[in-house]
């Protein structure tokens, strides 16, 4: 049984970014075509007055939550107060006016920052809030577990019907290559791509280069939010079995991971940089390590299909178009 309709009218909020461009291309090519697009000059998400007259302007039947304000570890760390408001203004706005205005479905997009610094691993969903966060990315992630929180609020007291998911660091297709608000692996891949381009002896990457991540090709999680829209949802046996007892989240990712020295090496094997690559101990390293517990998502059906090697290879062609078409996120 599908839980949602070809023909259901469909926001993507963020469908520009890097996560939301790529579920609007899996979708469309699922037969989804009638898909509500906005621009930030047509509706500025963090102006709740104009979300709330788009809402009941045009009603979306289908929410998908994937606009954010993101980064990696310097801008958070920087920035710190506009990662907070801006993601606590977005996701309230979106969520209370479609919870307000009838959406039948809300698929709210977190991040696995969410989980305490220290947890054990491999990260469950139940270690919610069981621990300190990480410091240099707190207040992304509070205001992450808010919308966690506000969706399963409304879920618990009004029955509405709100998932949230949360993937491992994701990468691929139209991802921000800023040099310091980019997350880890499209930093690299910048970083490697010109290192070569200059013929660089040594590239210097931050930190130790010991911490552990899991990443996950866009695209993965894109197929992944369809299968839940379409398969999961708070009338069904599976969701009250596996999801709500966990505030109704998810953990999407490959169950791999691989150490930051191990990633630089394997994308400068890919780019073709032959020069030395040194650390730079004075940066923060941020969590030791973060690999995310996906069995739940697993046993309801859904499981990644791209491997890193593959999923690297395919980012450094997109990374390489977008440079010479000058369409690249700088």
């Amino acid at each position: 049984m599908n839980y949602i309709k070809k023909d259901n009218r469909i926001f993507i909020a963020g469908h520009r970014g890097m996560v939301g461009r790529s579920i609007k291309r899996s979708l469309e090519n699922h037969g989804y075509k009638n898909l509500l697009l906005t621009n930030r000059t047509d509706l500025n998400l963090l102006d709740n007055a104009k979300v709330k007259k788009w809402f009941k302007v045009n009603k979306p039947e289908i929410v998908i939550l994937a606009a954010a304000k993101v980064g990696g570890i310097e801008a958070n760390n920087n920035y710190p107060a506009d990662f907070i408001l801006e993601n606590l203004k977005i996701q309230t706005n979106i969520i209370e006016n479609a919870w307000k205005n009838g959406t039948k479905r809300l698929l709210f997009l977190g991040s696995s920052c969410i989980y305490p610094k220290l947890a054990k691993q491999p990260l469950k969903e139940e270690y919610l809030l069981t621990g300190p966060l990480e410091q240099t990315n707190d207040a992304y992630a509070v205001a992450k577990i808010a919308g966690i929180k506000l969706c399963s609020s409304l879920r618990k007291q009004y029955g509405f019907d709100a998932i949230s998911l949360m993937p491992t660091n994701l990468y691929g297709p139209g991802d921000n290559y800023h040099t310091s608000n980019s997350h880890v692996l499209p930093a690299l891949i910048k970083k490697f791509h010109y290192a070569k381009m200059q013929n660089k002896n040594e590239v210097i990457c931050w930190g130790s280069g010991s911490p552990k991540r899991e990443f996950l090709y866009v695209n993965d999680l894109a197929e992944a939010s369809i299968f839940v829209l379409e398969k999961v949802s708070i009338s069904n046996e599976s969701f009250n079995n596996i999801v709500e007892s966990r505030d109704g989240i998810l953990n999407i990712g490959t169950g791999n991971e691989i150490s930051i020295k191990e990633l630089a090496e394997m994308i400068s094997f890919e780019i073709g940089y032959e020069g030395e690559i040194k650390w730079d101990n004075s940066k923060p390293d941020g969590t030791p390590r973060k690999l995310l517990d996906i069995s739940k998502a697993t046993t309801l059906g859904w499981t990644a299909k791209t491997s890193l090697k593959k999923g690297i290879k395919l980012t450094i062609s997109h990374y390489m178009n977008e440079l010479n078409s000058k369409s690249i996120r700088l």
